[in-house]
This record gives C-alpha cells, sequence and structure tokens, in this order.
C-alpha cells in the first residue's frame, strides 16, 4: 500500500522526491521512469484514463510492491489516491511556477515528446533501447494527453508544449490551490525540494540523513539524458548532483 502520495506536478524536483523518498525507506516509489522502464505499465494507466480503475483492491494492483509515488501519471490521481489510503500522508512539491514554465515546456516539446508524436511504426530508425521505450510511451501518449488536458485545455497535444507562460502559471496556481483545499493541512507537507531533508523528514517522522539531499533530472541533464538514449546509449536515471 502507498505510504506517502506525491501530488506535484511534473518538473518540481519529482525525481529528487522519488531518490529521497526511497533513501528515507518509502521505496520503491512510483515515478513516470517506472512506466518507460515497464512498458507493461502502460495498459494500467491506459485503464485508470478510461475509469476502470476502482477502490482499493484497482488502486492496490496499480502500485503492487510500491510503497510511495510521485510525478505523472499517479500525481494527478491524487485526490483518488489519498481517499483510498486514508493513513497515507501527501507531499505536493513546489516551486516558483515562471521557473517551472520553460522546464514543463521544454519536456512537453523536447526531444522526448517529438519522438513521443510520431506514429508507432516511424520509431523503427531508432536505436534498439530507444525503440522500446518511445514505443510504450507512444501507447502512452492518449493517458497523458487525457491528464495534460485537465491542465492546459481541451485542445492542447503532446509535442507542442505549453501554449503560454500564464496559461502555465495559471494551471500550476490552480493545482496548488486544489490540493490544499482537497487535503488536511496536518497530512500535506508543501515541499520546495531546496529546502532539504529537514521539511521532509520532519513530515514523515524519520530521521535526516547525513548526505546532501538528492538533486536530480533538471532541466539539461533530462534533455542529454534523452539525446543519449537517441543516440543509442543506455538510458539511467541521472545521479545526483
Amino acid at each position: 500500500m502507498l505510504e506517502v502520495i506525491g501530488a506535484g506536478l511534473p518538473r518540481t524536483g519529482t525525481l529528487s522526491t522519488k531518490a529521497a523518498l526511497e533513501r528515507l525507506g518509502f521505496g520503491p516509489c512510483y515515478h513516470m521512469f517506472e512506466v518507460m522502464t515497464h512498458p507493461d505499465h502502460v495498459d494500467r494507466w491506459l485503464a485508470a484514463t478510461a475509469g476502470e480503475v476502482h477502490g482499493r483492491e484497482g488502486w492496490d494492483k496499480m502500485f503492487a510492491g510500491y510503497r510511495s509515488a510521485t510525478d505523472w501519471p499517479a500525481s494527478h490521481y491524487w485526490r483518488e489516491l489519498a481517499e483510498t489510503y486514508p493513513d497515507a500522508k501527501v507531499v505536493l512539491t513546489v516551486r516558483d511556477p515562471r521557473s517551472w514554465y520553460p522546464s514543463i515546456n521544454m519536456l512537453m516539446s523536447g526531444p522526448a515528446a517529438s519522438v513521443m508524436a510520431r506514429d508507432g511504426r516511424s520509431l523503427e530508425d531508432l536505436p534498439e533501447q530507444a525503440r522500446a521505450i518511445f514505443a510504450g510511451m507512444v501507447r502512452m501518449r492518449p493517458a497523458l494527453e487525457a491528464i495534460g488536458r485537465c491542465y492546459f485545455g481541451p485542445d492542447w497535444s503532446s509535442g507542442h508544449g505549453v501554449p503560454s507562460e500564464e496559461l502555465a502559471v495559471e494551471a500550476f496556481e490552480r493545482h496548488v490551490a486544489a490540493v490544499k483545499a482537497g487535503i488536511p493541512a496536518e497530512r500535506l507537507l508543501v515541499f520546495d525540494v531546496r529546502e532539504g531533508w529537514g521539511p521532509l523528514c520532519a513530515f514523515l517522522g524519520v530521521e535526516a540523513p547525513t548526505e546532501p539531499f538528492p538533486r536530480l533530472n533538471d532541466t539539461d541533464s533530462m534533455r542529454q539524458n534523452f539525446e543519449r538514449l537517441l543516440q543509442g546509449e543506455s538510458f539511467t536515471v541521472p545521479p545526483p548532483r
């Protein structure tokens, strides 16, 4: 069962939070990287998008083997997860929304998004691992587009970025307000990863590690990782910085 539910949007330090939660004993932590490296998970999220995942049994199957979750697609379902797991704590990762905009825009329009916008047959020219990963993500596109339209409007589609900074900031602030309104204050941590171990460990009731808080997957490292993947190199989670 999930013990920690991440409610933050992508590009708010979700991968760093995943690494931190796993270091604190709340792992494995579900993240978009799990979908990318386990293509069989795509069917789970297509079912969730279609409204076919219900109640404790359905979400237990979705997150079998995981103790926490963060990032899309999981964080989009924060309401359902908070209701299903009433003892779980909720971590809302945040950052300055205007600095978030170029990062989320790059995610939605960068190399990975461009490849995802292809049809399945046009992936044949990719290196083997890239082809396997992006074939799964192409299948995942309907689920991700359904999620994205909840934030960026009914005409949004993957591969085209976010229409404007103002729209992105409004979506970000609306999401933060919804989570704050939907989760009791004693159950919620609004967390900027730049704060480090202190607030997170105090909230979870665990001792802070001595090593630095992980810093993973900043915009440059994310872009470089996908570029290496498209060039035939192995896809790996970026190391801490």
